[in-house]
């Protein structure tokens, strides 16, 4: 069963997982609590940092597409299950949950102090920082629905 969550702003995100973290959950999905904030943090840093130029090759025949129908999706809390992710955005197995759920904080602090030009994503393409905010905290919430508090 998968937890409908809807973040206004990525710093709520980073609240959750340490919510999460301090009170324990159930896996209902794939990926621990530290393997979808080391996959989160992987994605961030990749959109502040830049997208290997094979994943912009692939993306751009279908990114018009992606832009007009899979976004207003994800941004609305409707994004489907089961999609699968590049090979360098999938987290071990063992990823440590303490760990992880530090390292996507400092990550989100960084994003959210940052000033230099954010990367197009490869498959939704250019955005405005407040529009990558919105897309990230919306797609956190979209792997975190899969935990649920065990408390």
């Amino acid at each position: 069963m998968r937890r409908s969550l809807i973040f206004d702003q990525l710093s709520d995100a980073v609240d959750e997982c340490e919510r999460l973290l301090a009170s324990g959950y159930v896996k209902n999905g794939n990926w621990s609590l530290g393997q979808i904030c080391q996959h989160m943090r992987l994605t961030i840093e990749a959109n502040m940092n830049g997208y290997p130029t094979w994943m912009s090759v692939l993306g751009f025949p279908i990114r018009s597409l992606m832009r007009r129908f899979g976004l207003p999706k994800l941004l609305a809390g409707k994004s489907p299950k089961g999609l699968m992710t590049a090979p360098m955005f999938v987290p071990p197995e063992n990823a440590d949950d303490a760990q992880e759920v530090a390292a996507f904080a400092k990550c989100v602090t960084e994003f959210l102090s940052g000033e230099g030009e954010l990367h197009p994503h490869p498959g939704f393409g250019s955005m405005s920082r407040e529009e990558f905010e919105k897309f990230h905290a919306a797609h956190t919430a979209h792997h975190l629905g899969f935990l649920q508090s065990a408390v």
